[in-house]
This record gives C-alpha cells, sequence and structure tokens, in this order.
C-alpha cells in the first residue's frame, strides 16, 4: 500500500544515512545506483499493482452491478411468472364459468321445451274438451232450452231460458273456462248461485259434464220460485 511505501522510504533513507557515515563515496554511490534501481523496480511494481487493484476495484464494481441487474431480472421474471399464473388461473375461472352457463341454458332449454310440451298438452286436451262440449250443444239445446256459445280466451258461456214461467226468455247464464290444470272452473254466474263451487268440484271429481249443467239448470229453478 502507499502507507508502507512511504515508511519504506523513510527507512531506506535513514539506512543511507548510517551507510554514508559507514563507507566510502565509490561504495556510496554504487549503493545509491543500487538503490535507485530498487527504487525504480518498486515503483514500477507499485504502480502496476495499484493499476491492478484499481482494475480490480472497477471488476468488483463490474461484479455487483451485474449481480444487481440479475438479480432484477430475475425479480422481473418471478413477478411475471406470478402474473402469468394469475392469468391462467383467471382463464381458467371463465371456462369453468362458461362451463356452468353453458349447462345451465341446456338445463333451461331442455325444462323449456318439458314445459311447451305440458303446455300444448294441456292446450290439446282444452281444446278437445271445448270440442266436446261444442258438440253437445244440440242435445242440450232441444233437452234443456239451452244455448252454448264460444267466447273470447276459448271459455263457453251457458245460457238457459224458459227456467222462469213468468218470463220464459229471461237468461240464466254461468261462463264455463278450462283452468291451467285442465280441470273446469266457472268464471261468472248470473244470478249467482251459492251451490256452484259445490258442483264445480263435484264435475271434476266425476267428469261428468252433463250432470253438471243440469244440476246447475235445477239449482237456477229452483231460484226462480223463491
Amino acid at each position: 500500500t502507499e502507507d508502507e511505501i512511504v515508511l519504506f522510504e523513510r527507512e531506506m533513507k535513514e539506512f543511507w544515512t548510517k551507510l554514508k557515515s559507514l563507507y566510502g563515496t565509490e561504495q556510496i554511490s554504487q549503493t545509491l545506483a543500487l538503490r535507485d534501481s530498487c527504487k525504480e523496480s518498486i515503483k514500477v511494481l507499485s504502480e502496476k499493482w495499484c493499476k491492478k487493484l484499481k482494475e480490480g476495484d472497477l471488476m468488483v464494481d463490474k461484479i455487483q452491478e451485474y449481480s444487481n441487474e440479475i438479480l432484477q431480472q430475475n425479480q422481473r421474471i418471478s413477478e411475471n411468472q406470478e402474473h402469468l399464473t394469475e392469468i391462467k388461473s383467471n382463464l381458467n375461472q371463465e371456462k369453468e364459468q362458461k362451463k356452468d352457463l353453458t349447462d345451465t341454458i341446456q338445463e333451461l332449454k331442455e325444462e323449456l321445451m318439458k314445459k311447451k310440451e305440458i303446455i300444448s298438452s294441456k292446450n290439446k286436451a282444452a281444446k278437445e274438451r271445448v270440442e266436446r262440449l261444442c258438440k253437445s250443444k244440440e242435445l242440450f239445446e232441444e233437452r234443456l232450452g239451452l244455448e252454448i256459445r264460444r267466447i273470447h280466451n276459448e271459455q263457453l258461456q251457458f245460457i238457459f231460458r224458459h227456467i222462469d214461467h213468468k218470463d220464459p226468455d229471461k237468461p240464466y247464464v254461468f261462463t264455463l273456462s278450462i283452468n291451467e290444470q285442465g280441470d273446469y272452473e266457472v268464471t261468472s254466474c248470473t244470478p249467482p248461485l251459492d251451490c256452484i263451487a259445490e258442483f264445480q268440484l263435484k264435475v271434476r271429481e266425476t267428469n261428468n259434464f252433463s250432470a253438471f249443467v243440469a244440476n246447475i239448470r235445477k239449482a237456477f229453478t229452483a231460484l226462480s220460485y223463491k
């Protein structure tokens, strides 16, 4: 180091001072020449090692710089890998959600098709019942003095006459429909009958429609005498 070199030079000066007092001029000159050669060699060697030390320091700094850069790159790679893992996880979740949505849509389609089939079947059964009732129109008109009309929403209106002996043309009316369950349902009755709910329940149990209409006519007749 530089401190060691300074110390060495100081010791050399002290050495030459003592040497001058002991030896002659010629020997001293030779010795001085040797000393100068030695100092020059030391100087060259010192400069060489100083240069090497500086190069070593630069190399250490460069290595540290490279190490920091590698560390930053590794950190960025780690962050990118985490981000990539997150993206893959999100994609997998989206795929699962898409599959669940597709399955749900398919289930809804199947359920809708079943409901359509049920509704179609009920509508078909309701129309068949209405048609059967219409076919019985002439029979009811002849035997019971009844007029049957088809009105809105596939409902049938039953109009009885010749019930009130004081006013034979006075109408006694009830309206019948077939509900979503496929059962007969009286939607209106004029004049109102207290027993209409009972008749309605009975025709649902027995499916004897002729008896149902006859019972309502009897109830209207009994009402006309009150």
